[in-house]
Formats: structure tokens, sequence, C-alpha cells
């Protein structure tokens, strides 16, 4: 049997709690097949193998036997929104898995309950809106997909494409924009864990829930401006509380979206950064390795986001007018040139 050691690192201060050499490096090992192969032959108890893991290595672990399974799911039913099904539940499960573990050794974990309770919320929201959109149903697809298809050739090379990026790539980023979750773990062991809960943490559980509402308003919005288009060109009249102009341009510009070309998009990035830097204001640093999942993250946002523009660009004529009137992100900001000029997809 795998000769098990302690599953959490000896930290002794916040700065501690946020050395990767320190707290993550050290179970590296725990990555192998030997460690595994005691669990998978029945010879320790799946619970005593948990409880004997780094929580930060069977997060890791998981995200890896999932990327597995999206990648074969993908290729053998050739649909390549596997992840997308799984974008919103995943969080949820990894900080979720952190709380767990915490409950189960006996350690004080507000904080990772709160965050838990707070990603779980955030779960249900882009679950719903996913599942309001037709993700959920047999064969679907989302459309940027089709588009993808036709830029990256197919065979070896969009295989690789498929591995790499779709299932591997986003799977770990996935796991690394919840690892704020295993620093704040580490901080509830320290002497003083609930020195500064009032302020610090209220602050930010308070804040990434108003920041939570906001994005919801920005997807309701949104929803409402794509169900009233929908009515108007099956029946020809103008719902309620439209304009036919608006309708007729073919994509929102009014409420949150006349700030920002993708308010939603603005909160769901500053969510994720949020959360890291409340691991940062708690291990007394400015940057620290759990905000490698959040940098992944914004960088899969932009591509995403950048691509999705090129199609809407080719799909509504107005839409050029609107990029160079409204930014992208930041509101009251004017747009700024680069990516926004961009040769639009054309899309019928």
């Amino acid at each position: 049997m795998t000769d098990f050691i302690a599953a959490l690192p000896t930290v002794a201060t916040p700065v501690d709690c946020a050395s990767f050499s320190k707290t993550v490096a050290p179970y590296f090992h725990q990555l192998s097949l030997s460690h595994l192969l005691p669990l998978l032959r029945g010879e320790i108890a799946p619970k005593e193998w948990y409880l004997a893991t780094n929580p930060a290595i069977t997060a890791i672990l998981f995200a890896l036997f999932i990327s597995l399974v999206v990648f074969v799911s993908a290729e053998i039913n050739r649909n390549f929104s596997q992840v997308d099904r799984l974008w919103s539940i995943l969080p949820a499960v990894y900080t979720g898995h952190f709380a767990l573990w915490s409950h189960l050794h006996g350690i004080e974990s507000e904080r990772v309950d709160t965050l838990a309770m707070l990603v779980a919320l955030w779960s249900a929201r882009l679950t719903f809106n996913y599942w309001r959109k037709g993700g959920y149903q047999i064969g679907a697809e989302d459309y940027r997909w089709e588009v993808l298809r036709e830029r990256i050739p197919a065979g070896i090379v969009w295989t690789i494409f498929d591995l790499g990026f779709v299932a591997l790539f986003q799977n770990l980023v996935l796991v690394g924009i919840t690892m704020p979750a295993y620093v704040l773990m580490l901080t509830s062991r320290l002497p003083d864990a609930t020195a500064g809960n009032d302020f610090i943490d209220t602050i930010f559980s308070r804040g990434l829930v108003i920041v939570l509402l906001i994005e919801t308003l920005a997807d309701q919005q949104q929803w409402a401006f794509q169900q009233a288009k929908k009515s108007y060109k099956e029946t020809g009249k103008v719902p309620e509380k439209f304009l036919k102009e608006d309708l007729d341009r073919g994509f929102v510009v009014s409420g949150l979206w006349s700030f920002c070309r993708h308010p939603n998009f603005l909160c769901e990035q500053t969510i994720w950064f949020g959360i890291y830097q409340w691991a940062c204001f708690r291990t007394d640093t400015m940057f620290n390795w759990s905000g490698l999942g959040a940098v992944a993250y914004w960088g899969i946002f932009q591509a995403s986001t950048n691509f999705t523009e090129s199609i809407s660009a080719g799909k509504y004529p107005e839409y050029r007018e609107y990029q160079a009137l409204v930014n992208k992100f930041v509101p009251g900001l004017k747009a700024l040139k680069g990516r926004d000029d961009e040769k639009p997809v054309k899309k019928e």
C-alpha cells in the first residue's frame, strides 16, 4: 500500500498559505499511478483515500478524468460542446469538494463554506441560462463551434485541438479558477484565522453577490430581447416595451448593454478575479499562484468574445457602429480600436 503522508502542509503565516512550493508541489507524487493503484485495487477504502489525498490534487485528478471523458465523448458523438454543458457545474463541484474535505477533517471552514455557497448560486444561474437556451437538448451544439470547424482543418489537426484545448485546457481552467478556495482553506488553519473576518470576508462575499446579481440582470435583459425578437419575426408584431427599430437592428443596445457591449462577461470575469483577490487579501500577497486559473479564464473570454463579435459583425450591418460607440467591457470608456476591426465572419 502507498505510504500516505499528511494531506495538508504545515503553515505558520498567511504568506505560507500562498506558497506553491509549500502547499502544492510537495503533493505532486499523488498524481502518480502508484497513488491511485491502492484505491483501484480496493486496498484502501474510498473515503480513507479521499481524506489522505491533498484536496488540490484530488481536484486536479478529477479534472484530468473529466478531460478524458469529454474528449472520448466528443470524438464519438462529433459534438464538441461537451465542456459547455459542464462549464456551469464543475466549479461548484470543486468548491463544494474543498468545503466537504474541510468538514471531514474538522477544519474551521466558514470562508470556504461561504465561497462554496456563492459559486453554487453562480452555477445555478449559469445552468438555468444554458437550459432555457436549449443547451442540454440532445444534439444541441453552440453555433460558434460550427464556425470554428470551418476555420480549423479536419482530421489530425482538429483532433489535437479537441484534446489539447477543448477537453484538457478548458477543464484545467475550470479547476484552476477554484484554487483560491484551497488557499482560503489553508488560511483557516492559522492561529489567528478569524482575525479580520468581519471586514475583509464580508466585503468580498457581499461584493461578489452584488456582481452576480448585476450579471443576472444583464442575462435577463439579453434573454428578454431575444425572445421579443423571436416573437416579432414570427408574428410581425412588436412586443410591449420594445421598439421596432431595436428589433430590426437584431441585437440589444439598451439597459446594461448601453454601457458596455458585454456586461455579463464583465461581471463573469470580475467574479473569478474577485475570488482570487479574496485569497490574496487573506494571505497578505499582491499575487499568488491561485490566480493562474483566473488569468486563463480571462484569456478564454477575450478570445471567445472577439470570435463572437466577428460573427455578430457579419450578421448585423449596424454592429460595427455599436462597436465604435460602446466599449467592449469597460462602461464609460471610449471604444478601442484593434481587434474590433477584425474581418467579420458572415453567418446566415
